[in-house]
Protein backbone atom coordinates (compact mmCIF):
# COMPACT_ATOMS: atom_id res chain seq x y z
CA UNK A 1 0.00 0.00 0.00
CA UNK A 2 1.39 3.34 -1.03
CA UNK A 3 1.06 6.43 1.75
CA UNK A 4 -0.81 9.47 0.34
CA UNK A 5 1.46 12.35 0.12
CA UNK A 6 0.52 15.35 2.37
CA UNK A 7 -1.06 18.53 0.94
CA UNK A 8 1.37 20.61 2.89
CA UNK A 9 5.24 20.20 3.37
CA UNK A 10 5.94 22.48 6.53
CA UNK A 11 9.73 23.61 6.15
CA UNK A 12 11.73 25.23 9.34
CA UNK A 13 14.99 26.46 10.00
CA UNK A 14 16.77 27.24 13.39
CA UNK A 15 19.64 28.46 14.76
CA UNK A 16 19.58 28.28 18.50
CA UNK A 17 15.74 29.63 18.89
CA UNK A 18 15.28 26.00 21.04
CA UNK A 19 12.12 27.30 23.01
CA UNK A 20 10.97 29.26 20.46
CA UNK A 21 10.89 25.56 18.07
CA UNK A 22 9.15 23.82 20.79
CA UNK A 23 6.04 26.57 20.61
CA UNK A 24 6.16 26.46 16.85
CA UNK A 25 6.20 22.79 16.53
CA UNK A 26 3.83 22.14 19.10
CA UNK A 27 1.24 24.66 17.61
CA UNK A 28 1.48 22.95 14.47
CA UNK A 29 0.84 19.50 16.00
CA UNK A 30 -2.16 20.58 17.95
CA UNK A 31 -3.82 22.80 15.76
CA UNK A 32 -7.00 21.67 14.49
CA UNK A 33 -7.05 22.47 10.97
CA UNK A 34 -8.07 20.08 8.44
CA UNK A 35 -4.77 20.22 6.03
CA UNK A 36 -2.35 17.06 5.84
CA UNK A 37 0.81 18.32 6.70
CA UNK A 38 4.52 16.74 7.14
CA UNK A 39 7.12 19.01 9.11
CA UNK A 40 10.86 19.37 7.55
CA UNK A 41 13.35 20.95 10.89
CA UNK A 42 16.78 21.79 9.76
CA UNK A 43 18.94 22.75 12.52
CA UNK A 44 21.88 25.00 11.61
CA UNK A 45 24.68 22.99 14.18
CA UNK A 46 22.74 25.60 17.02
CA UNK A 47 24.31 24.67 20.21
CA UNK A 48 21.30 24.96 22.45
CA UNK A 49 19.77 21.44 22.17
CA UNK A 50 17.64 22.29 19.41
CA UNK A 51 18.32 19.16 17.15
CA UNK A 52 17.77 16.51 20.61
CA UNK A 53 14.61 18.59 20.94
CA UNK A 54 13.17 17.64 18.16
CA UNK A 55 14.27 13.96 18.35
CA UNK A 56 13.01 13.52 21.58
CA UNK A 57 9.70 15.44 21.97
CA UNK A 58 8.71 15.64 17.84
CA UNK A 59 9.58 12.25 16.16
CA UNK A 60 6.64 12.68 13.61
CA UNK A 61 9.36 15.80 12.47
CA UNK A 62 11.90 14.76 9.81
CA UNK A 63 15.11 16.27 11.21
CA UNK A 64 18.41 17.45 9.19
CA UNK A 65 20.74 18.50 12.02
CA UNK A 66 23.92 20.37 10.17
CA UNK A 67 27.62 19.98 11.29
CA UNK A 68 27.72 23.81 10.18
CA UNK A 69 25.43 26.66 9.68
CA UNK A 70 24.91 26.56 6.10
CA UNK A 71 22.45 29.78 6.34
CA UNK A 72 19.37 30.38 5.79
CA UNK A 73 18.86 29.92 2.08
CA UNK A 74 20.61 26.83 1.78
CA UNK A 75 18.61 25.31 4.87
CA UNK A 76 15.35 25.98 3.15
CA UNK A 77 16.86 24.65 0.04
CA UNK A 78 17.43 21.26 1.93
CA UNK A 79 14.38 21.27 3.46
CA UNK A 80 12.22 21.58 -0.07
CA UNK A 81 14.54 18.87 -1.71
CA UNK A 82 12.91 16.12 1.06
CA UNK A 83 9.36 17.85 0.69
CA UNK A 84 6.92 15.59 -0.59
CA UNK A 85 4.07 17.80 -0.11
CA UNK A 86 1.66 19.66 -2.82
CA UNK A 87 2.86 22.83 -1.28
CA UNK A 88 5.60 24.31 0.76
CA UNK A 89 5.43 26.81 3.62
CA UNK A 90 8.04 28.12 5.04
CA UNK A 91 8.13 28.89 8.45
CA UNK A 92 10.02 30.65 11.05
CA UNK A 93 10.64 28.85 14.32
CA UNK A 94 10.00 32.02 16.17
CA UNK A 95 6.35 32.02 14.30
CA UNK A 96 2.90 29.69 15.70
CA UNK A 97 0.13 29.38 13.53
CA UNK A 98 -3.55 30.43 14.67
CA UNK A 99 -6.27 27.88 14.46
CA UNK A 100 -7.33 27.63 11.15
CA UNK A 101 -4.18 29.26 9.44
CA UNK A 102 -3.27 26.43 7.39
CA UNK A 103 -6.64 25.56 5.89
CA UNK A 104 -6.62 29.11 5.07
CA UNK A 105 -3.28 29.66 3.01
CA UNK A 106 -4.12 26.47 1.29
CA UNK A 107 -7.60 27.57 0.33
CA UNK A 108 -6.34 30.90 -1.30
CA UNK A 109 -4.55 28.56 -4.01
CA UNK A 110 -7.14 26.81 -4.70
CA UNK A 111 -9.51 29.52 -4.97
CA UNK A 112 -6.83 31.64 -7.07
CA UNK A 113 -4.75 29.12 -9.41
CA UNK A 114 -2.63 32.33 -10.46
CA UNK A 115 -1.35 32.49 -7.11
CA UNK A 116 2.09 31.07 -6.67
CA UNK A 117 2.32 31.80 -2.78
CA UNK A 118 0.57 33.38 -0.45
CA UNK A 119 1.47 34.77 3.49
CA UNK A 120 -0.40 35.24 6.39
CA UNK A 121 -1.21 38.67 8.59
CA UNK A 122 1.63 38.35 11.16
CA UNK A 123 1.17 39.45 14.60
CA UNK A 124 3.60 40.71 16.85
CA UNK A 125 3.67 40.11 20.72
CA UNK A 126 2.45 43.75 21.71
CA UNK A 127 -0.82 42.50 19.65
CA UNK A 128 0.16 44.94 16.98
CA UNK A 129 -0.05 43.35 12.83
CA UNK A 130 3.21 43.58 11.75
CA UNK A 131 4.45 45.35 8.46
CA UNK A 132 5.35 42.53 6.55
CA UNK A 133 4.87 43.35 3.19
CA UNK A 134 7.32 45.63 0.90
CA UNK A 135 7.14 46.35 -2.85
CA UNK A 136 10.66 45.80 -4.75
CA UNK A 137 13.21 48.09 -4.09
CA UNK A 138 13.04 49.99 -7.11
CA UNK A 139 15.54 53.24 -7.72
CA UNK A 140 12.77 55.42 -7.01
CA UNK A 141 12.11 54.06 -3.81
CA UNK A 142 15.61 54.27 -2.82
CA UNK A 143 15.58 57.76 -3.29
CA UNK A 144 12.42 57.84 -1.05
CA UNK A 145 14.43 56.28 1.44
CA UNK A 146 17.56 58.15 1.40
CA UNK A 147 16.00 61.54 1.36
CA UNK A 148 13.58 60.17 4.15
CA UNK A 149 10.46 61.18 2.23
CA UNK A 150 8.97 57.99 3.02
CA UNK A 151 9.05 58.60 7.25
CA UNK A 152 7.58 62.36 6.16
CA UNK A 153 4.77 61.19 3.93
CA UNK A 154 4.06 57.71 5.54
CA UNK A 155 0.33 57.35 4.37
CA UNK A 156 1.56 58.70 1.02
CA UNK A 157 1.17 55.46 -1.56
CA UNK A 158 4.17 57.69 -3.87
CA UNK A 159 6.39 58.01 -1.29
CA UNK A 160 5.39 55.07 1.46
CA UNK A 161 5.51 52.72 -1.42
CA UNK A 162 8.55 50.55 -0.41
CA UNK A 163 7.25 49.85 3.32
CA UNK A 164 3.32 50.10 2.10
CA UNK A 165 2.70 52.56 5.23
CA UNK A 166 -0.29 53.55 3.18
CA UNK A 167 -1.92 50.21 3.61
CA UNK A 168 -3.41 48.97 7.39
CA UNK A 169 -3.42 45.16 6.25
CA UNK A 170 -6.83 44.14 6.41
CA UNK A 171 -7.55 43.38 2.45
CA UNK A 172 -6.71 40.45 0.51
CA UNK A 173 -5.01 41.11 -2.03
CA UNK A 174 -1.43 40.81 -4.50
CA UNK A 175 1.88 42.43 -2.93
CA UNK A 176 5.03 42.42 -4.18
CA UNK A 177 6.95 40.76 -1.75
CA UNK A 178 5.92 39.66 2.09
CA UNK A 179 8.72 38.07 4.16
CA UNK A 180 9.36 34.63 4.28
CA UNK A 181 9.01 34.22 7.91
CA UNK A 182 5.59 32.66 7.05
CA UNK A 183 5.19 31.74 3.20
CA UNK A 184 3.44 29.52 1.65
CA UNK A 185 4.60 28.43 -1.73
CA UNK A 186 2.49 26.33 -4.53
CA UNK A 187 4.74 23.14 -5.20
CA UNK A 188 4.36 23.58 -9.20
CA UNK A 189 5.35 27.69 -9.11
CA UNK A 190 7.95 26.57 -6.67
CA UNK A 191 9.09 23.50 -9.42
CA UNK A 192 9.40 25.71 -12.06
CA UNK A 193 11.38 28.83 -10.41
CA UNK A 194 13.41 26.62 -8.37
CA UNK A 195 14.54 27.57 -4.53
CA UNK A 196 15.91 29.93 -2.75
CA UNK A 197 19.64 31.56 -4.47
CA UNK A 198 21.97 30.84 -1.86
CA UNK A 199 24.38 33.28 -2.86
CA UNK A 200 22.01 35.18 -0.45
CA UNK A 201 22.54 32.79 2.57
CA UNK A 202 20.73 35.79 5.03
CA UNK A 203 18.83 38.55 3.59
CA UNK A 204 16.84 39.20 0.18
CA UNK A 205 16.50 35.58 -0.81
CA UNK A 206 12.53 35.73 0.16
CA UNK A 207 12.62 39.13 -2.11
CA UNK A 208 14.90 37.15 -4.97
CA UNK A 209 12.39 34.58 -4.60
CA UNK A 210 9.50 36.94 -4.93
CA UNK A 211 10.84 38.55 -7.27
CA UNK A 212 11.26 35.50 -9.66
CA UNK A 213 7.81 34.05 -9.19
CA UNK A 214 6.31 37.77 -10.40
CA UNK A 215 8.60 37.69 -13.58
CA UNK A 216 7.51 33.88 -14.15
CA UNK A 217 3.72 35.33 -14.37
CA UNK A 218 2.87 33.94 -11.01
CA UNK A 219 1.24 36.32 -8.35
CA UNK A 220 1.56 36.87 -4.75
CA UNK A 221 -1.02 37.32 -2.09
CA UNK A 222 -1.47 38.59 1.29
CA UNK A 223 -4.28 37.18 3.41
CA UNK A 224 -5.55 38.69 6.68
CA UNK A 225 -7.90 36.15 7.76
CA UNK A 226 -4.68 33.63 7.65
CA UNK A 227 -2.74 34.78 11.20
CA UNK A 228 0.72 34.02 12.94
CA UNK A 229 2.24 34.57 15.84
CA UNK A 230 5.84 35.98 15.00
CA UNK A 231 8.32 37.17 17.56
CA UNK A 232 10.93 38.45 14.98
CA UNK A 233 14.77 38.45 14.54
CA UNK A 234 14.88 35.61 17.14
CA UNK A 235 18.22 33.74 15.28
CA UNK A 236 19.39 37.58 13.31
CA UNK A 237 19.27 39.71 16.81
CA UNK A 238 21.91 37.60 18.29
CA UNK A 239 24.55 38.76 15.92
CA UNK A 240 23.16 42.59 15.11
CA UNK A 241 26.45 43.82 13.64
CA UNK A 242 26.84 40.82 11.20
CA UNK A 243 23.44 41.04 10.19
CA UNK A 244 23.67 44.51 9.31
CA UNK A 245 26.69 44.10 7.15
CA UNK A 246 24.74 41.32 5.55
CA UNK A 247 22.00 42.55 4.57
CA UNK A 248 23.66 45.69 2.97
CA UNK A 249 25.74 43.03 0.96
CA UNK A 250 22.32 41.03 -0.24
CA UNK A 251 20.58 44.70 -0.80
CA UNK A 252 23.72 44.97 -3.43
CA UNK A 253 23.85 41.62 -4.71
CA UNK A 254 19.83 41.48 -5.21
CA UNK A 255 20.30 45.08 -7.06
CA UNK A 256 22.92 43.95 -9.43
CA UNK A 257 21.12 40.92 -10.00
CA UNK A 258 18.04 42.08 -11.04
CA UNK A 259 18.54 45.54 -12.08
CA UNK A 260 21.97 45.84 -13.78
CA UNK A 261 21.37 46.40 -17.53
CA UNK A 262 18.17 46.91 -16.98
CA UNK A 263 17.56 50.07 -16.40
CA UNK A 264 19.52 53.55 -17.35
CA UNK A 265 23.12 53.29 -15.91
CA UNK A 266 23.25 56.35 -14.28
CA UNK A 267 20.04 55.68 -12.22
CA UNK A 268 21.48 53.07 -11.45
CA UNK A 269 24.83 53.57 -10.12
CA UNK A 270 23.22 56.48 -8.43
CA UNK A 271 20.73 53.74 -6.51
CA UNK A 272 23.76 51.89 -6.09
CA UNK A 273 25.66 55.13 -4.15
CA UNK A 274 22.65 55.85 -2.15
CA UNK A 275 22.83 52.22 -0.71
CA UNK A 276 25.98 53.04 0.59
CA UNK A 277 25.31 56.24 1.95
CA UNK A 278 22.42 54.71 3.48
CA UNK A 279 24.41 52.11 5.20
CA UNK A 280 27.37 53.98 6.49
CA UNK A 281 24.77 55.80 7.98
CA UNK A 282 23.15 53.06 9.71
CA UNK A 283 26.47 51.74 10.92
CA UNK A 284 27.12 55.28 12.41
CA UNK A 285 24.28 55.51 13.62
CA UNK A 286 24.75 51.75 15.47
CA UNK A 287 28.59 53.29 17.01
CA UNK A 288 26.28 56.13 18.68
CA UNK A 289 23.86 54.40 20.43
CA UNK A 290 26.69 51.70 21.60
CA UNK A 291 28.56 54.32 23.27
CA UNK A 292 25.41 56.20 24.64
CA UNK A 293 24.50 52.76 26.18
CA UNK A 294 28.06 52.02 27.22
CA UNK A 295 28.30 48.91 25.02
Amino acid sequence: MTSTAPTLSICIVSWNTRDYLDECLSGIRETSDEVSREVIVVDNASEDGSADMVRDEYPEATLIANDDNCGYAAGNNQAIEVATGEHVLLMNPDIVAHEGALDNLVDLLDRRPEAGAVAPRLILPDGSVQASCRSFPTPDVVLYEALGLSRLFPRSRIFGKYRMTWWDYDDERPVDQPMASALLLRGAALKEVGGMDEDFPIFFNDVDLCKRLWDAGWQIWFMPSASMDHVGGASTSQVPRRMLVESHRSFVRFYRKHYRGSICPIIYVGALALLGIGYRLRLLARGMRRTTDGK
